[in-house]
């Protein structure tokens, strides 16, 4: 992976209240060393909370909301996982619609632990060979996907991984697919 591999993409990070601290700040470091610009969209301005499982983690500064972009500010997403996280998020209609509109417009999205929720929310992950923490499997497989259990996948611009182990794998994949761009015509 080059150091600048994203120079000028910029990735929207797409969280709410309860995210888990290290499937945000992790991928946001290796996305801003491969040159890559991040913003935290939120549900509302100020700052969101992280969580280090169940502990409280470090307050966010949310760039911008929900309600102020469009898919069409970013060239990518990237979804953090923890629990209470994406399932405010998939409650918001306005957040799913956005997710959906990245979907929609070939732009690649990645997504950790139990951060496809916003996906199957969505009906992305129709057709889709997928992966996430394990007890969205159900959920997921319910929904039209093809759930494995490996540490990362790939699938149409789709990389989804099952929790904070599989960062590294993560975070290399999710690089080398938002370098890619473009995914509208493997859709």
């Amino acid at each position: 992976m080059t150091q600048q591999q994203l120079q000028g993409k910029k990735v929207a990070i797409l969280a709410a209240e309860g995210f888990e601290q290290v499937e945000l700040d992790q991928p946001r470091r290796a996305l801003q060393d491969a040159g890559a610009t991040t913003e935290i969209v939120s549900l509302k301005p100020g700052e969101i909370q992280g969580l280090n499982h169940i502990d409280k983690g470090d307050k966010v500064k949310v760039d911008r909301t929900v309600d102020d972009v469009s898919a069409s500010d970013y060239d990518a997403l990237m979804l953090p996982g923890g629990a209470v996280n994406p399932d405010t998020l998939r409650m918001n209609k306005q957040a799913m619609a956005l997710v959906r509109a990245f979907y929609d417009a070939g732009k690649p999205i990645a997504a950790i632990c139990h951060a496809p929720w916003s996906l199957s929310e969505t009906g992305i992950v129709d057709g889709l060979k997928m992966t996430s923490w394990p007890s969205l499997q159900h959920e997921l497989k319910q929904g039209g996907a093809q759930w494995v259990d490996q540490e990362v996948v790939v699938d149409r611009g789709i990389v989804t991984s099952r929790n904070p182990d599989d960062i590294p794998a993560f975070n290399a994949k999710m690089i080398e697919e938002f370098a890619e761009g473009d995914h509208s015509s493997k859709r």
